[in-house]
């Protein structure tokens, strides 16, 4: 059985969207296959990415929160399509049965609809298409739209290309896509799978599979839009004298020029450098200077800051 995905945050049941973001950043910068060596610090990562791509959404969040393990069996829209088909204005409440995605419905005025829980999977065509003869009363229903989260690093999304997806069916069936991301998409952005999504009644077709991609916090980079920022440490001598300097960027690294005279927080630009747009400019590319000092002197380094510190009259903290 999977781990309470709550549990895998480390956050409470009744955790704001704001604490369960916080604690999915903070974890994730903690076991980052690229910055935690630990062997198993990839399965933990993942399973990290599995819990806040549930508990992030509203919706799949309370489906979650009110069928647990089960959420992904239920269609979102599963209680008006019952409602709008079923005779008599249809079924109007539901409680959970506890039977592994089985549920009991309730009708108008909550009488019971029936001793056991009824399976999703029989629930339309039983609804939908019975009748005194083959196609009698059938009404032929589209499938329902799905969502998906499409997890994905900075460098993915930046370079983006074809993909592997599995993701668990609405039996608990695993299904296998190839997805072909585009180059630069973007938090939120959605990828469309057509015919990929529910199954539709009778010969109706099915519906569409949306896959919702989300970017992973990353040690290095942040995003903002399509501008890609980051920290470019540099040596004091460096930053007083001017260089050429490398930087990680999501494409491989480039060089930039350090201006003589650079302090902590000047940021350098690489203009189109940033996430590709294929509709438009590409984003831009920040390196934001911060100014490093060796953690401990050798003998003559000490002595060269000393002398800079009797020869040198620049004040850092006077007025500007």
């Amino acid at each position: 059985m999977a781990r309470d995905y709550y549990e895998v945050l480390g956050v409470s049941r009744g955790a704001s969207q704001d604490e369960i973001q916080q604690a999915f950043r903070t974890q994730a910068r903690r076991h980052h296959p690229d910055v935690n060596k630990d062997p198993n610090a990839e399965e933990r990562f993942k399973e990290l990415n599995d819990a806040y791509s549930v508990l992030s959404d509203p919706k799949t969040r309370a489906r979650y929160d009110r069928f647990g393990e089960d959420y992904r069996k239920i269609p979102e829209d599963w209680e008006e399509r019952v409602g709008a088909g079923a005779p008599g204005g249809g079924f109007q409440g539901w409680t959970t049965a506890g039977d592994g995605g089985r549920v009991r419905f309730t009708r108008g005025f909550g009488e019971d609809a029936g001793g056991e829980g009824v399976d999703f999977e029989d629930l339309f065509g039983a609804f939908f298409g019975g009748g005194a003869g083959p196609g009698a009363g059938r009404v032929d229903i589209p499938g329902a739209d799905q969502e998906a989260e499409l997890p994905l690093t900075v460098e993915d999304a930046f370079q983006g290309g074809r993909r592997g997806v599995t993701l668990a069916g609405a039996s608990g069936q695993q299904r296998t896509f190839e997805v072909n991301v585009p180059p630069g998409v973007v938090d939120g952005q959605r990828i469309r799978l057509a015919g990929q999504g529910g199954r539709g009644t009778g010969e109706a077709p099915a519906g569409d599979l949306y896959l919702r991609v989300r970017i992973l916090p990353h040690p290095r980079f942040r995003l903002d839009g399509r501008n890609v920022h980051v920290h470019l440490p540099v040596a004091p001598w460096e930053a007083a004298l001017g260089a050429t300097v490398p930087v990680p960027t999501p494409g491989g690294t480039a060089k930039v020029s350090v201006p003589p005279g650079s302090s902590s927080g000047r940021r350098l630009r690489l203009r189109g450098e940033g996430m590709p747009n294929p509709r438009g400019p590409n984003g831009d590319f920040y390196a934001e200077i911060r100014v490093m000092v060796p953690p401990e002197l050798t003998d003559r380094e000490r002595e060269l800051f000393e002398e800079l510190g009797r020869t040198s009259s620049f004040d850092p903290r006077r007025e500007r």
